[in-house]
């Protein structure tokens, strides 16, 4: 098992493609706009929400299957939403591997340069959620309970958060106690939660699915 190395990538102004026109390819989409990506969507159908994007310009809509040639120029990340074309999933990562671009096949870590985690977005607040590619529908489950948590409500404090930080930043010249201010405005933060999962045996104790 392999686990990745977490990091947030800066695709502003980059060069994405999207292959694939359904909900899965929607999500990706909309996550890669609105961290400020340039995306070509490639795909013969798309859902009705991108369909808005691409009428009103803000995706470059391919209506075809994916062509190797599409990567050509400078293509920087591909995500490949496409579940049911093992042969298009393997091409796609030969060619990432020879043309150096990031890919992320949708629930295809074998056939990926890098996974996308589960993630809860609230306002400026993410919350990535990986399982490394043992069960995607186990951080899409995790991420689906926590997200009721953190409510408009909590947008409304991240706000304050934020301009609270910026009015210290401008009015208190020492640092340590500007940290330790900010340190006291999280202090009561508090995360209750409880998990339940079935009970399993313990791998070295398995003898059989």
């Amino acid at each position: 098992m392999k686990f990745g190395f977490q990091i947030n990538l800066d695709v502003k102004d980059r060069p994405c493609i999207v292959v694939g026109g359904g909900d899965e390819a929607t999500e990706k989409t909309n996550r890669l706009l609105e961290a400020g990506a340039r995306v070509t969507v490639i795909s013969p159908t798309l859902s009705e929400e991108l369909k808005v994007l691409a009428a009103s310009a803000r995706v470059l809509h391919r209506g075809r299957r994916f062509k190797a040639s599409d990567v050509d120029g400078g293509i920087w990340l591909v995500i490949n939403t496409v579940l049911t074309d093992d042969v298009l999933s393997r091409d796609l990562y030969n060619l990432a591997k020879q043309k150096g671009f990031l890919l992320c096949s949708t629930d295809q870590p074998e056939y990926s340069t890098f996974t996308m985690p589960a993630l809860v977005a609230r306002g400026p607040l993410r919350i990535a959620i990986s399982t490394s590619g043992v069960s995607p529908a186990l951080a899409k489950r995790l991420r689906e309970d926590l997200e009721p948590l953190f409510d408009e409500r909590f947008e409304v404090f991240l706000e304050w958060l934020d301009a609270y930080r910026a009015h210290l930043q401008s009015t208190e010249p020492h640092i340590e106690k500007r940290q330790q201010l900010l340190r006291d405005a999280v202090a009561k933060v508090k995360l209750h939660a409880k998990i339940e999962f079935p009970k399993v045996e313990k791998k070295a104790e398995q003898k059989g699915m």
